[in-house]
């Protein structure tokens, strides 16, 4: 089958940028590779005379139709599949790919689901809070010298995603579920595995950063969500039966 990336599906997202010329720039760096989605969270400065000085000719238009949030969790909660991009690796945020190997798996999940990328703010980039919410973490490789002007690093990844968009042979990826229905999952997950004893109480967090990390690796169907919190159920339920049976041993 003959496919490739569906870019009207992908959005970049800037969160909480700091200089608005970068913005300008950004969306630039969108207009010349065919990406049109520009999604601000919590600006630190947004003055559009600055930012349309950058953003010349028909990146205009992007800065236009560009929306501005409040809250991450807000913005992400209709994608289906979210990255972060990083150039700060380690065990709590491990890189796991990087452009050129993202845009070909974004051949098969652009075609049905919405995708996210996301981008830091300027002076230290997104942190271990903002990565929890996505699918992967990708980073650019450098030589030596890795930081990168916040609309370099945008320019390459929607080089990537340009290139891919090409029509090649993949497979199709289904709709996968979106940030409202992980989370939804992952807190009854942990609210369950906190009941049995399984999550450290000193430090849940750590615990199911793992947890989300191995569901990570292959993006979950809604289905798939639904039957993990099925499996969510029946455990409360026999806690609620053991709970029930403890008691009439006592009566």
């Amino acid at each position: 089958m003959e496919n490739s990336v569906n870019k009207e599906n992908i959005s970049i997202v800037l969160v909480e940028p700091h200089i608005p010329e970068n913005i300008g720039f950004v969306a630039r760096a969108m207009n010349n590779t065919g990406l049109r989605h520009l999604s601000l969270v919590r600006p630190k400065n947004c003055d559009l005379s600055r930012v349309l000085k950058t953003a010349t000719g028909t990146s205009i238009d992007i800065i236009e139709e560009m929306k501005v949030y409040e809250d991450l969790k807000e913005i992400l909660g209709p994608f289906q599949y979210v990255i972060g991009t990083t150039a700060r690796t380690g065990s709590q945020r491990p890189a796991l790919t990087d452009p050129r190997s993202l845009a070909a798996e974004l051949i098969g999940i652009s075609r049905q689901n919405s995708i996210a990328i996301l981008f830091g703010p300027e002076d230290r980039g997104l942190s271990n809070e903002h990565l929890r919410y996505c699918n992967t973490i990708a980073t650019i490789p450098t030589a030596s010298f890795w930081s990168l002007n916040i609309a370099h690093a945008v320019l390459i990844f929607c080089y990537e995603i340009m290139m891919a968009s090409r029509p090649q042979d993949e497979r199709e990826i289904p709709r996968l579920a979106d940030r409202f229905e992980l989370e939804g999952m992952y807190d009854h997950l942990g609210e369950v595995l906190g009941r049995i004893g399984f999550l450290n109480p000193q430090n849940p967090e750590h615990w199911m950063l793992n947890i989300r990390r191995f569901l990570s690796r292959l993006p979950l169907r809604a289905r798939e969500v639904r039957v993990v919190r099925g499996v969510c159920r029946q455990i409360e339920w026999f806690i609620a039966q053991a709970d029930k049976d403890h008691m009439e041993k006592k009566d």
